[in-house]
């Protein structure tokens, strides 16, 4: 339990001073940009990163693995080994700095691509000042969001190579390098290069920004959906979009007009053209790759382009040998699968109004055995799960639907998985509800939902799918409340770790939903504590609905010290029949939660029975005493139960006794 308390201690600590804030991002593995550098250039050296060496660890561990075909030749080399000039930014950082190179991380280079679009946005995430020249050391550093905190990411220079040439990111020109520093650092962060195969533009979105995604299906595209992207845009939101595979046969296999399935591309502009007396609706779509374009209607040079009016023309700049390209909306809708939309500040996309989200972001964890408690198709288990709060008072202004409510975007985030991939872990299948509080619950402090609501009552709201990615997030409208937000891995026993992010148009007060530490301790208090130990296991195993091991030494100890109230270090008469008339209430309760009639008691209704008992206790306590009192199959027998409930009652009391400091 102190651990929980040094932990709370440390977020608390951070939160006040405001580190991991944009203004203010900690140091990734406590290594400082500026101290490194100074170092360096004292020294007359150059920087080697320790913590991200030029070895085969750092490429990755399976198909980029030291024994594998695909990493044979490669050598790691800076920039100054591979052509005589290097820059770092050449006129400005533009979308053709970033060319895929031997690496299936095109949905990193979407969202990088889409940086470009935003000097203010590019340069928090590189910091401006860098240089092959001045103050060169050879080290750089970036920024990004990492799961509620800002990180600052030193790399050296060091750059895999196979014949003199980048393996993976590099510019058109090949001597412009930011780029591909930039793909180092996110590497970094997430342990290798492979790391970083496969995944979603969506994920390069929040990293960049530390906005949340939202995410369209195509087939199921609103009907304003345009004005959304075209609005979005101009707020610098980041744009991806991509086309489903059917099997592993279609990643990247090129369609007839020259699309590529299974891949990630950015979307960069949203615009209206006259063509033959009507307005046509227009996007500017680019391939990561550099290369292979639409070949179809609006695509380069086209028919299409021939009736538009050559100020239009020059405007749109519709021709260039980059892989962008135009494609109208209508084509679009048919011909790609998905839409992701980062929203940064984040504004609200579908009002006419412009204004800032209130925002509010909790960590938490699935712990198997106390909090891993799954979806609601395990009601034995699911009311263990987290709990976070919120109260929506105001309902939005000018609704773009005409309904009044109170919008609500929720962002359930599972941490590290990328760094865990090298072990083998896949992502959960996460998801989450939401439940209205109940009248005799509001205005509570310290208020947690049971199976008295979780089970008895439907949802209000839940995500429409459990599923595997990084992030669930979805929009919500709810009448003004208070409410419950329960989030949950699909099957129980599985653990993990999460971010929520609750975004509201209006104000909302959001907590997590945890009891306040108390106890119902019982003011009586004399045999001594192996009499005390020979008499319990005597009594207990003539009985055939509980299951033990013996009571422990340990715990008639603690029961002495408990109950002896004249320093005897034993219990008399009294002390014994108030021992027993607590027992005989702990094992009542103890029954009443061995659901299976097995003598034991799942960790799962542990939290139940210590409320049942007179403790309120929060999930990192229950974590804690699951730890230490469960067996592996997260059973709890009767004497282990009686062993917890004596401790707390330990506990509490001394806490009680000890004045304030």
């Amino acid at each position: 339990m102190a651990n929980t308390v040094a932990e709370m201690a440390r977020r608390k600590a951070r939160e006040e001073d405001g580190a991991g804030s944009r203004d203010n991002a900690v140091s990734f593995n406590q290594q400082s940009f500026e101290q490194l550098q100074s170092e360096c250039l004292q020294s007359g050296s150059l920087f080697c990163d320790p913590t991200f060496p030029a070895a085969w660890d750092s490429l990755g561990y399976n198909q980029l693995g030291r024994y594998s075909s695909k990493t044979k030749g490669v050598e790691w080399k800076r920039p100054a080994e591979l052509c005589s000039n290097p820059q770092f930014i050449v006129d400005g950082a533009k979308r053709t700095d970033i060319c895929q190179g031997e690496l299936g991380d095109c949905w990193l280079l979407a969202a990088i691509a889409s940086l470009t679009l935003d000097p203010q946005i590019l340069s928090r995430v590189v910091p401006p000042g860098q240089s092959f020249s001045s103050q060169y050391a050879g080290i750089f550093h970036f920024q990004l969001w990492q799961y509620g905190e800002w990180v600052d990411v030193v790399v050296d220079d060091r750059l895999p190579t196979r014949d003199g040439k980048l393996l993976f990111v590099h510019s058109a020109e090949g001597d412009e390098f930011w780029s591909a520093l930039l793909e180092k650092a996110y590497a970094k962060v997430n342990s290798s290069y492979e790391a970083l195969t496969g995944g979603s533009s969506i994920e390069g979105f929040e990293d960049f920004t530390g906005g949340i995604a939202e995410s369209y299906d195509l087939m199921k595209a609103p009907p304003f959906l345009f004005n959304i992207m075209r609005k979005a845009l101009t707020r610098g939101s980041l744009l991806g979009c991509s086309i489903d595979i059917s099997s592993a046969y279609d990643t990247e296999a090129i369609t007839s007009q020259k699309l590529v399935k299974g891949h990630a591309y950015s979307i960069t502009a949203a615009e209206q053209v006259h063509h033959g007396g009507s307005v046509v609706e227009l996007l500017r779509i680019r391939n990561p790759w550099g290369q292979v374009e639409w070949t179809g209607a609006w695509s380069d040079d086209s028919k299409e382009w021939d009736e538009v009016e050559p100020e239009e023309k020059r405007k749109l700049d519709h021709s260039a040998d980059d892989g962008e390209f135009w494609m109208s909306f209508s084509d679009f809708l048919i011909k790609f699968s998905r839409l992701d939309i980062c929203n940064l500040t984040p504004d609200t996309l579908t009002s006419e109004t412009v204004g800032r989200w209130s925002y509010a972001e909790f960590e938490g964890a699935w712990r198997v055995g106390s909090t891993a408690g799954g979806c609601r198709n395990y009601p034995a288990t699911f009311c263990s799960d987290p709990q976070f709060f919120i109260r929506l008072e105001d309902v939005d202004d000018d609704p773009h639907d005409g309904e009044d409510g109170c919008t609500v975007l929720i962002g359930l985030m599972q941490k590290d998985a990328r760094r865990e991939r090298r072990f083998g872990r896949d992502l959960n299948t996460i998801g989450f509800s939401i439940y209205k509080v109940p009248d005799e619950y509001k205005g509570g402090s310290g208020v947690r939902l049971g199976p008295d609501v979780l089970l008895r009552a439907a949802p209000v709201a839940r995500t429409q799918n459990f599923t595997n990615l990084r992030e669930m997030s979805e929009r919500f409208k709810l009448p003004p409340g208070e409410y419950a937000i329960i989030p949950s891995t699909f099957e129980p026993h599985r653990a993990g770790s999460f971010i929520l992010r609750v975004f509201t148009e209006k104000h909302a007060h959001s907590s997590p939903m945890e009891e306040e530490l108390s106890a119902d301790i019982q003011e009586d208090s004399e045999i001594s504590a192996f009499e005390l130990q020979r008499v319990l296991d005597r009594v207990v195993s003539q009985r055939s609905d509980v299951k033990t091991d013996g009571f422990s030494l340990e715990t008639c100890r603690s029961i002495i010290s408990l109950l002896d109230m004249d320093g005897s270090s034993k219990l008399g008469l009294l002390e014994f029949h108030h021992l027993w008339t607590k027992i005989q209430k702990y094992l009542e309760i103890f029954k009443s939660h061995d659901s299976d009639a097995s003598g034991t008691m799942s960790s799962h209704e542990m939290r139940a029975a210590l409320a049942e008992a007179g403790f309120q206790v929060n999930s990192s306590v229950i974590h804690e005493i699951v730890n230490r009192y469960a067996d592996t199959s997260f059973a709890i027998d009767f004497d282990c139960f009686i062993g917890c409930l004596i401790r707390l009652e330990l506990l509490f009391s001394e806490s009680q006794r000890t004045p304030p400091l």
